[in-house]
């Protein structure tokens, strides 16, 4: 990882580090792993959803490695007599890194931490029928069955060696990076309802003997392991569970675990509470934010006057200070990422594959939430962009482009990265950057500051240096404002995208392809961790209610105001400015 070199400019620097850990994953094991139950979020949507559940409150149990196609006893014969212990799990590493100590290269085609060429190439033998393991310098790969690893971590498996591990018995659970990065990706292969069904059946299935008693009994000791792995699911995936079949299978389940213990039973009963609670909650939210988007769906008069312009209130007299603003903006993000689901950022890839076929499922908007957040960010530019061209003086402009400079600087400051890149692009859109007169009177130095901390060019090397500083700071803060890490989302997704389009799903011997599966999950469980941030400032219903229903211009609309804030300069503004007054004006009359 290259050294973290924050930005030192004038506004606040992060801490710089070389040896920085990363975020540390709320998929580790042991005590003080994953963080405390999450304080209740005050509402912002005026009391229309219920606080989010805390979705990493179950208590670790113990895990050991085990493989599909090999017996209990000659795996614990192999790990009694092997001079290396290998594991699936790349988290439980003591130092304090992310998921993958790796670079985020392809693993499909050139393997990592090799030192020569085709020396360290990971060798897997489907046929074997007791794990094999070897050398080579100083790396180990390993092979149990038809589950492969490489210094002492899965890199590939058969799918139907993956479900299998994910089946916990009377002394075996799996770890819980596992658990997440497999119910997150697993939805490439194969509908979630599959997988729960199969996991399900074959946990049962397993403790049967022929004799109804000892049945009973073997049930009853792998009873809270299979309630703690649906805890898991339902309250790190509870959208899975928005399919009827899902809850079906739960529901289910729930018989099945009250005929042998009543404590399993009754932690059951919880679980299926709380999901409840949850989903209820999440769709209060959408409803929520699709009438706020209703609200904001009149049009503001495209043809401005005097006399318009100054019925109409603008953002400087809802909130005139740059700092509350950055704030008010920061509620409205942290709010809408606590309701993103992990699995909605793997379905957006999800189209092309099989699943399309389980249309009871999709048809539920499978990634609504992520979308809204992207519309959210577009909305914000548009605001930015439509309170610039709204006045119709020239010094009311410049002194409107000055505060939401002034608002961008207070947003970095914060480590809202989103708002910061909304409103830099709300001020370099066409209507807004053509006007001449107007930005002859602004200071620019502080904006073009900010423009180069998010320069697109080297892949955002600037924003992505800034983002690890704010990272860092967040590991070692001191007070709840310096935990908030808000990455410019759309680049976040267009990451986790080329990271599924650059590597194959499935090697060529047909295994799923797990080392890609665990760069997934790493991307997905530091989102995951900045999410669960509880933003720590006053809230402002009447600023909040401004900025999410205010009437925004559309593309034309900005423009034309653009050409009435300042003229056309050449005949192709002229003849643009004649052609949107005549296609508003229809349209207008349309409606």
């Amino acid at each position: 990882m290259p050294p973290t070199t924050p930005y030192a400019g004038k506004f606040n620097s992060y801490t710089n580090n070389n040896n920085r850990p990363q975020p540390h994953s709320p998929y580790r094991n042991g005590a003080g792993a994953g963080p405390g139950p999450k304080p209740v979020k005050e509402d912002i949507y005026h009391d229309c959803y219920s606080p989010t559940e805390n979705p990493y409150d179950v208590p670790q149990p113990q895990s050991s490695c085990r493989s599909s196609s090999v017996s209990s006893a000659t795996a614990k014969e192999h790990h009694r007599h092997s001079s290396c212990t290998v594991s699936e799990n790349p988290y439980s590493t003591p130092q304090p890194h992310s998921p993958r100590q790796h670079s985020t290269s392809c693993p499909g085609r050139a393997l990592r931490h090799s030192s020569s060429s085709s020396s360290s190439e990971p060798s897997c033998r489907n046929n074997s029928v007791t794990a094999k393991g070897r050398f080579y310098g100083h790396t180990i790969t390993a092979s149990y069955g038809e589950m492969c690893y490489h210094d002492n971590s899965l890199v590939s498996a058969s799918l139907e060696a993956l479900i299998q591990h994910l089946v916990p018995t009377v002394d075996y659970y799996p770890d819980r990076s596992y658990v997440f990065t497999f119910l997150l990706s697993s939805r490439l292969f194969l509908h979630p309802f599959e997988l729960m069904t199969t996991v399900c059946h074959l946990c049962v299935e397993q403790q049967r003997s022929g004799d109804v008693l000892l049945d009973k009994i073997r049930f009853r000791e792998v009873a809270p392991k299979l309630v703690q792995l649906l805890t898991e699911w339902t309250e790190t995936f509870p959208y899975d569970f928005r399919d009827e079949r899902m809850m079906r299978c739960l529901k289910d389940m729930t018989h099945h675990v009250a005929r042998g213990d009543e404590f399993s039973w009754r932690a059951m009963q919880q679980m299926t509470q709380r999901l409840i609670k949850r989903l209820s909650a999440l769709g209060q939210y959408e409803e929520a934010v699709a009438a706020l988007s209703t609200a904001a769906m009149e049009r503001p008069a495209s043809l401005k006057t005097k006399q318009a312009s100054g019925q109409r209130s603008d953002v400087m007299s809802a909130c005139d200070d740059p700092f509350i603003l950055a704030q008010q903006l920061t509620h409205i993000e942290l709010d809408r990422l606590s309701f993103i689901g992990p699995e909605e950022f793997i379905q957006t890839f999800a189209m092309k594959d099989p699943l399309e076929n389980h249309k009871g499922f999709f048809r539920k908007r499978k990634t609504s939430n992520l979308e809204a957040y992207v519309n959210w960010f577009n909305r914000l530019s548009y605001l930015v962009a439509t309170e610039i061209c709204m006045p119709v003086k020239k010094k009311h402009r410049a002194r409107i482009i000055e505060f939401f400079i002034d608002v961008a600087q207070e947003c970095f400051n914060i480590g809202n990265f989103n708002s910061l890149m909304a409103i830099i692009t709300g001020m370099n859109m066409s209507p807004v950057a053509r006007l001449k007169k107007t930005w002859s009177k602004v200071n620019t130095d502080k904006f073009e500051i900010l423009e180069h901390q998010m320069d697109p060019s080297s892949n955002f090397s600037n924003y992505r240096t800034a983002l690890r500083g704010a990272t860092q700071r967040s590991e070692t803060a001191h007070s709840s404002q310096e935990k908030i890490v808000i990455p410019f989302f759309s680049l976040l997704i267009k990451d986790i995208y080329f990271l599924n389009e650059g590597c194959a799903s499935r090697l060529s011997n047909g295994h799923i392809n797990f080392e890609k599966l665990w760069e997934l999950a790493k991307q997905v469980s530091e989102f995951l961790v900045w999410r669960q941030v509880i933003c720590p400032f006053d809230r402002d219903r009447r600023i909040l209610q401004y900025l999410v229903t205010t009437p925004v211009f559309s593309e034309d609309e900005l423009h034309l105001a653009s050409y009435e804030s300042e003229g056309p300069e050449n005949n192709m503004e002229k003849d643009s400015r004649r052609s949107l007054r005549s296609s508003l004006l229809h349209r207008e009359n349309r409606s």
